[in-house]
């Protein structure tokens, strides 16, 4: 597989300081995407208080946004080849903003989750529009994985932000719902750049139709189902940290209390701060060496917390930050730089579409089983069994290597 892109991006069309205005905004989208939906760990111990909820029902503060972003990336992605990005990404920034401000106005629960519902739809919009950019100011397979890199890296920055807000929101007696404001205030300025800004002109040589039908034919094809796949479990392991974690951890009673009252940040921090490390990493390594060590790596930090309980816990999930670093940008760079750029828009949607539904489903399935069996703790040996997944499929990365006859665009 060897495509030859029949899309030509004109890069010289801008001037450079248009294109680091094009990635800041880019940078500052994903920032604010991880403000909100990394801190439903905190918000949730809120809404089962609130509203007398199980696991399970408080799970879906999640899984919702979660299931939409997953059909707006499948059905809405190819919008960002046929209208283009700039209009893709201005109608999801709207979308986004509306509704985050539309939490000033209600209380209850269902409502809640209609407003996170058009979240979700919004994020499929202008995330698939923004990782198509990446593909078309991006000269090489490298600077298109250093980017993501750096995109992620801000995203890491968000998630750190978000949770901490909401906490201080908490501790102040103020509402988590400010935080949710406070992101569609900044959403209306991303929008206001995003109008402003030039994008690199993009032309079509050959006749070809971008609609929904095309878009599912990718569905279909080995790269991008493969790379879907293995970044769905990635999302299932990350996932169980930021959203169960912080109950795993609360009845801990060790001489690290400390620690445990942290644990969410420090696993944020060090994903953060993994992540700019990860374009280094990947200068000097194999993209296939980093994702084989990185993922065993993170799959030891689960069973040590599957083996030996909450005192471990305490230490390794925190720890597993660091390694998840580079492996979700990576594999997402990777997986959509192996088609034409006409097709960017298309395969980002189907990778987003996995990503979401692995985000939604993977969190209610450890609510169920913890449920079931009656602590949140039997919820984590379902994780460590994606980790293990995880590890394998990039055992077979490394030594297979499925993608060495494809050009990286």
């Amino acid at each position: 597989m060897n495509p030859t892109s029949n899309l030509t991006v004109d890069k010289s069309s801008i001037e450079d300081a248009s294109i680091t205005r094009i990635k800041l905004l880019t940078y500052m989208m994903f920032f604010v995407f991880a403000m909100t939906s990394d801190a439903v760990g905190v918000i949730i111990p809120q809404l089962i208080e609130t509203y007398n909820l199980n696991l399970t029902q408080a799970s879906a503060f999640h899984y919702i946004p979660m299931i939409f972003i997953a059909f707006s990336g499948l059905f809405l992605g190819y919008l960002a080849d046929k209208w283009g990005r700039k209009l893709t990404i201005v109608i999801g920034l709207m979308i986004f903003s509306v509704a985050c401000f539309m939490f000033s106005v209600g209380e209850s629960f269902y409502y809640f989750l209609f407003l996170l519902a058009l979240i979700g739809i919004a994020i499929g919009l202008f995330k698939t529009g923004a990782l198509a950019l990446i593909g078309d100011i991006s000269s090489s397979g490298k600077e298109h994985t250093a980017t993501m890199n750096k995109v992620e890296g801000f995203f890491g920055v968000g998630a750190i932000v978000g949770p901490a807000i909401v906490s201080y929101l908490l501790v102040s007696g103020v509402s988590w719902k400010y935080l949710y404001i406070a992101a569609g205030a900044i959403c209306i300025l991303l929008c206001l750049v995003a109008m402003k800004s030039k994008y690199p002109v993009t032309q079509q040589h050959v006749a070809e139709k971008i609609n929904l039908k095309s878009s599912f034919k990718l569905m279909k094809d080995p790269y991008a189902l493969g790379f879907s796949l293995a970044i769905a479990l990635y999302v299932a392991t990350e996932v169980a940290i930021y959203v169960w974690m912080p109950t795993l951890l609360a009845d801990y009673t060790g001489s690290l209390v400390w620690l445990a009252t942290y644990a969410l940040t420090i696993f944020f921090v060090l994903r953060a701060s993994g992540r700019f490390l990860g374009v280094w990493m990947l200068k000097h390594f194999s993209w296939q060496k980093v994702m084989f060590w990185f993922s065993l790596a993170v799959f030891l930090c689960y069973l040590g917390t599957a083996l030996m309980g909450v005192d471990v816990a305490v230490v390794l999930l925190p720890l597993s930050g660091l390694f998840m670093s580079v492996i979700y940008p990576t594999l997402n760079s990777k997986g959509i730089s192996c088609f034409q750029k006409s097709k960017h828009g298309a395969v980002a949607g189907v990778i987003l579409f996995f990503t979401a539904v692995s985000a939604a489903i993977s969190p209610l399935l450890m609510g169920i089983v913890s449920d079931l069996f009656g602590h949140v703790s039997y919820g984590f040996y379902l994780a460590t069994f994606f980790a293990g997944l995880l590890f394998v499929a990039a055992i077979y990365n490394l030594k297979v290597d499925p993608t060495q006859h494809i050009k990286i665009n």
